[in-house]
């Protein structure tokens, strides 16, 4: 992953080719086919990484916030500032993927899909149809994503920071209008924590890695159950994901909070309460990232509703902890034929 971040840098999508990688993480070609298809499927899992590392990001951020306007706030603050301390991911994600392929098209269109449903089922606006309410929020995040690919590309030295207020007033003058929106712009700024910028993918990778911890189809759909169920006890996480043995489930609740991906915040049984999981901002990231891989592969979520559960073997398994820990030792399903040229 590493490695084909490095290559992007150094000249774009063109610049990224087997060659490229192969290079710089040391590996043989057979190794990366094993991983992926070409260079197109590659550059597909450095988006889908990106994006579930901003998706991420915002939902952490709006989580804590009641109501629409400070979720918002929070979220798009959130987003500018992994703008900021990130610009080379950013620049992938905003402008070389405009070049990808017709598979990271469409991932690129359901990450701003995404962020036109938050915008137009949170403001509830009375004023507007339902259709044109969803069309105007399309318009703002669309008009919001311009800004940013086009500042990316002229290099513009303003911190994607300052552009919270101005893009909070293009947000909320549709359905709040002129006078709240106006004061939008006064507002004070948001403090978000910052992180240092690399080119290494941050997030819970190197330390998910590092604790070992084993990414099966029920520890993805167990996180799944809390990301949609906040504050699910036991016995709601279990049935929800299918698990009808109570030891079962506390075992692996227990587990996944060693590896700090969910969090128990219930007063639990000490005092005769329920437990009360929600999942992590390292769970969402972990999460997000198996949902963009799916997204990408035009595949439903796993256990959700509607969607037949299926087995995933061991190169499932590989697949995701290849994309999302970056390991390229990690085989998942060859594709059939030989290995394509570059």
């Amino acid at each position: 992953m590493t490695a084909a971040i490095e290559a992007l840098a150094d000249g774009g999508l063109e610049r990224l080719t087997v060659a490229s990688v192969i290079g710089r993480a040391h590996i043989s070609r057979k190794t990366f086919y094993e991983v992926f298809a070409d260079r197109h499927d590659c550059f597909g899992a450095v988006f889908a990484h990106i994006s579930a590392r901003g998706l991420a990001a915002v939902s952490h951020a709006s989580a804590p916030e009641a109501e629409w306007l400070g979720a918002t706030r929070s979220g798009l603050s959130a987003l500018l500032a992994l703008i900021d301390d990130e610009p080379l991911l950013s620049k992938v994600w905003f402008v070389e993927s405009l070049a990808g392929h017709s598979d990271v098209l469409r991932q690129r269109a359901r990450v701003l899909a995404r962020a036109a449903d938050a915008i137009h089922f949170g403001s509830s606006t009375e004023r507007e149809s339902s259709s044109s309410s969803r069309l105007i929020a399309e318009s703002t995040v669309g008009g919001i994503a311009h800004i940013i690919h086009t500042r990316l590309v002229e290099a513009n030295q303003e911190p994607f920071a300052t552009l919270s207020r101005p893009f909070m007033y293009l947000i909320t003058l549709p359905y709040l209008g002129p006078a709240h929106a106006s004061s939008e712009l006064r507002r004070a700024p948001l403090h978000v924590p910052r992180q240092k910028s690399s080119a290494q993918p941050k997030g819970p990778g190197r330390s998910l890695r590092d604790s070992k911890v084993r990414l099966t189809y029920r520890t993805i759909r167990t996180l799944g159950a809390i990301s949609d169920r906040p504050g699910a006890s036991n016995l709601e996480v279990s049935t929800r994901c299918g698990i009808t043995d109570q030891g079962q489930i506390s075992k692996l609740l227990s587990r996944l909070g060693s590896h700090e991906l969910i969090e128990n915040r219930g007063l639990g049984r000490a005092v005769g309460a329920s437990n009360a999981w929600y999942i992590t901002l390292r769970g969402s990231e972990l999460l997000d990232a198996v949902i963009a891989t799916e997204a990408l592969a035009g595949t439903p979520r796993r256990g959700a509703p509607g969607a037949e559960p299926s087995r995933i073997g061991a190169n499932g398994e590989a697949r995701w902890a290849g994309l999302y820990l970056g390991s390229s030792a990690l085989a998942a399903t060859p594709s059939s034929g030989s290995a394509p040229s570059e």
